[in-house]
């Protein structure tokens, strides 16, 4: 059955992912199944140097049998749950997700929670280990950045029965909730605005694209929407490490050399897209007469560059705000899940295009 939207608009998941509700496995189904004292469990999860070799293989096969997690919150009900809500962001330096974070802490005010922050660099396999740590201490929620995870990670989100946030992206088939905008829609978006300004060949400046599959979905959805259009695919660089104005600079005069009619560029974001600008008005190049420029963000220097830097706009305090009204509801037991919400984006029409 396709989802629909309910009367405030939320659409709902036409899908949302089964998750099992069971109870988590307990120490005791540990110590059942190794053929030990709960207490020798303890001691070997604990102080694992105080448990010989032999009995501490039969517990941790025991402990990957069960996916059992132990609680760090020893001695409390089973039910309890902590007043710490997990988030785990892709990058602690991107003001993105900070802006993000800021919003999400401001919706919960006065609720009496707390963020216990973790930092994935963009590996889904730190991802994994950053779900497993923060499960163990009975989170009342966890919010992970996009909806894609390791084989682990997923079974993990899947097997626990606190609210789970996936933000930052979108996706028909959430684990509970997911908020965010379309990667790929970005893309397609800068495309038809560049045919719209009568650009006649496209380039198309990246970073991380191995990495980060978000910005990888963006530069899908400009291929593909410039090739339907009429374009042929767009001339391409790829930047070296992490984005920066000086690899963007860098980048963008590399792509120019070896295609000297591209008239209309897509950078990765604005800090690549400024490099670029930089670059431009040092070879004395028109913008945007001689070439036009994009960036994604809308970062605070976009409008105050001369010309004013054309880009998209990402919702990124609305998509804190929305977790905050989420989680509250979803803690208190009013949504059974939160379903899908589309907070879309807006392009930013500027000077550079």
């Amino acid at each position: 059955m396709k989802g629909g939207k309910g009367a405030d608009g939320t659409k709902s998941a036409p899908g949302l992912r089964e998750r099992s509700g069971t109870a988590r496995p307990r120490m005791a189904d540990v110590a059942r199944i190794a053929g030990v004292s709960t207490a020798t469990v303890s001691r070997a999860l604990r102080q694992p140097e105080l448990v010989s070799p032999e009995v501490r293989g039969k517990i941790a096969a025991a402990v990957e049998h069960l996916s059992y997690r132990p609680n760090l919150m020893a001695g409390a009900l089973a039910s309890a749950r902590s007043k710490t809500i997990g988030v785990i962001i892709p990058s602690m330096i991107n003001a993105f997700f900070s802006v993000t974070l800021e919003a999400i802490e401001e919706g919960l005010a006065g609720a009496g929670y707390q963020l216990l922050i973790g930092n994935s660099h963009y590996e889904l396999e730190t991802e994994e280990r950053l779900i497993a740590s923060m499960l163990a201490w009975s989170p009342a929620a966890l919010v992970v950045t996009g909806c894609r995870h390791s084989r682990g990670a997923m079974r993990a989100l899947l097997d626990t029965d606190v609210p789970i946030v996936e933000m930052w992206e979108l996706t028909d088939n959430p684990i509970d909730t997911a908020i965010g905008f379309s990667q790929r829609d970005i893309g397609v978006a800068v495309a038809r605005h560049f045919k719209e300004r009568g650009a006649r060949r496209l380039g198309f400046v990246g970073a991380m694209h191995q990495r980060d599959y978000r910005a990888d979905a963006r530069r899908a959805g400009f291929f593909e929407t410039a090739l339907s259009v009429g374009y042929e695919a767009p001339a391409e660089v790829q930047l070296p490490g992490l984005p920066t104005s000086v690899r963007g600079a860098k980048a963008f005069a590399e792509l120019m050399s070896a295609h000297p009619d591209v008239d209309a560029v897509l950078c990765t974001n604005d800090i690549v897209a400024l490099g670029a600008l930089f670059e431009a008005q040092r070879l004395g190049w028109s913008v945007p007469e001689r070439l036009k420029i994009c960036g994604v963000g809308d970062v605070d220097f976009a409008a105050a560059c001369e010309p004013g830097l054309s880009t998209v706009s990402l919702p990124r305090r609305a998509i804190g705000l929305k977790i905050a009204e989420v989680l509250r509801e979803r803690i208190a037991g009013n949504l059974p899940t939160g379903g899908v919400h589309d907070l879309g984006f807006e392009l930013v029409r500027r000077g550079s295009t």
